[in-house]
């Protein structure tokens, strides 16, 4: 049976739009990028519709999101108007808001039980020197809940640096996250990439000289990496607390085990591919094929969205 799989990129372009359309074409089945952007939300009462460039969207059977973070809140209007029309997507609505709020997310981590790095969120307070106590002291991280790719991320030597950090984002009215530094990672990270519950593969992203953040973005390079089974065990954790059954979850290695700091919900492919040597892309396509035909034997009926995230 042929599928029309929709990817909703800004971008045909980009490295992870092309391999997911190659690998949904290379399976027989058709692609269509989507800028979500672009889609127009018809809202009628028992009729959801998707209209793109004047042209109907019901033809889809399922949509892949790649979201990118400044337009998630349109973006996952998009997305719950799939689900309102019966489309498999790839990430849930709900998930992908929960995923783009830094402190949502970190409250669900730590109700699932994962380890993460002692963190404290504020409201502009001025007791600076407490915020800084908790976490350890200096160095330490300072985080904008804004921030993406490794932008927006401090990193506080001292604790005279610290304070002057967190008081210069406050006065901008600008809310950070204070992050404890885990010394003994060495400027390394491991992005570990879960597709249905399974770790499909992993690296390590070790920061350039001079550099504290390991994303490759900021020329951080990436390596293979077997993940020891507290590792996996955390990775698969993080991503089901976040309801992303496609997740790239990121952790570090310390003394006290793997803490998590992040899990992203619409994780690019290039790194991981290259430096897993793994089709990645025909993973996320594989589980994506399956579950629209296993969703399209259940009896159909419009899906009430629930509101809270």
């Amino acid at each position: 049976m042929t599928l029309h799989i929709g990817i909703l990129s800004r971008n045909p372009n980009l490295y992870s739009t092309r391999r997911l359309k190659e690998a949904i074409e290379s399976k027989g089945h058709v692609a269509h990028v989507i800028d979500h952007l672009k889609c127009d939300i018809n809202i009628e009462q028992d009729d959801p519709k998707i209209f793109y460039k004047g042209e109907s969207l019901d033809f889809l059977d399922a949509v892949i999101p790649r979201i990118g973070s400044s337009v998630t809140y349109y973006g996952a209007a998009v997305v719950r108007q799939f689900e309102m029309m019966n489309v498999f997507t790839a990430v849930h609505s709900q998930a992908l808001v929960r995923s783009r709020d830094k402190l949502r997310s970190l409250q669900l981590l730590a109700s699932s039980g994962v380890g993460l790095p002692k963190t404290v969120f504020t409201n502009y307070s001025k007791e600076v020197d407490s915020l800084i106590d908790s976490v350890g002291g200096a160095p330490l991280i300072v985080k904008l809940l804004e921030g993406t790719q490794g932008f927006g991320v401090v990193l506080a030597p001292t604790k005279k640096a610290a304070q002057s950090i967190i008081q210069a984002f406050h006065s901008m009215k600008a809310r950070v996250i204070v992050q404890e530094f885990i010394e003994e990672s060495k400027g390394a990270d491991i992005r570990a990439f879960v597709v249905n519950g399974r770790v499909v593969g992993a690296m390590k992203r070790q920061s350039k000289e001079g550099e504290f953040r390991s994303n490759l973005h900021q020329g951080g390079t990436g390596t293979l990496i077997r993940l020891s089974p507290r590792e996996r065990t955390a990775a698969k954790t993080a991503a089901k607390a976040m309801g992303l059954p496609i997740a790239g979850v990121d952790l570090l290695q310390s003394s006290r085990g793997p803490l998590i700091l992040e899990v992203n919900s619409s994780p690019g492919l290039e790194g991981i591919e290259r430096a897993t040597q793994k089709d990645i892309a025909a993973t996320i396509v594989r589980f994506v094929v399956q579950q629209t035909l296993e969703n399209r034997n259940k009896p159909k009926r419009r899906k009430r969205i629930k509101q809270n995230a």
